[in-house]
């Protein structure tokens, strides 16, 4: 039987599931088997299921460990006696070094949730909401105290995500900008957007 190959000291789950998010990634929830995964592990099939339960588990485990990491961060830079324009820089920096250091854990968490399984489907939206409300509420004080301009909170939050994400179709492309001057860049004209 082979084994199950993945970077140094990564458990053999770990291992099932870094290389479940390429496939997802490349193939879409929907269409990825669990044969392709055993393909792409090295292993057969049946052996998988020592180490997770089903494809859904797998999608769980990785939407819920993007959302608890944006959670964590969130509360982190909430609690901080930052200005809102230092607060929502780290925000955007975090979300930029995640699309650039864990690509197919945050594209399947933004394109493949709608395939989670109740309860954890309303759980991932409840915790979606909550988030986009609290990055809201970060401008919203930030007008308040006059250090941003009067923008809707919402559409504001709409287009940084937005724009963040757009760093897909960097990692698709042919990298002629450095991931550094990406992040550079892209957290200047964010934050100016924002600042009074």
């Amino acid at each position: 039987m082979a084994k199950i190959q993945g970077k140094k000291n990564s458990t053999k789950k770990e291992v099932i599931i870094e290389k479940a998010s390429k496939l997802f990634r490349e193939k879409g929830f929907g269409a990825a088997s669990m044969r392709d995964l055993a393909e792409n592990v090295g292993v057969e099939a049946a052996s998988l299921y020592n180490h997770i339960q089903s494809k859904s588990e797998i999608l769980q485990t990785i939407c819920f460990k993007v959302a608890n990491e944006f959670m964590t961060n969130l509360e982190q830079v909430e609690s901080s006696s930052e200005s809102t324009l230092k607060k929502m820089e780290a925000i955007i920096r975090l979300h930029i070094r995640m699309m650039l250091d864990q690509y197919e854990f945050i594209y399947i968490s933004d394109h493949e949730w709608r395939h989670l399984p109740e309860p954890y489907l309303s759980n991932f939206l409840s915790q979606r909401r909550s988030y986009r409300k609290r990055l809201g509420d970060i401008i919203e004080e930030g007008i308040a105290k006059g250090e941003m301009k009067h923008i809707d909170p919402y559409v504001a939050v709409l287009i940084i995500l937005s724009a963040v994400s757009g760093i897909d179709s960097w990692q698709r492309s042919r990298k002629s900008t450095s991931a550094e001057a990406l992040e550079t860049n892209m957290v200047k004209y964010l934050i100016e957007g924002l600042k009074k």
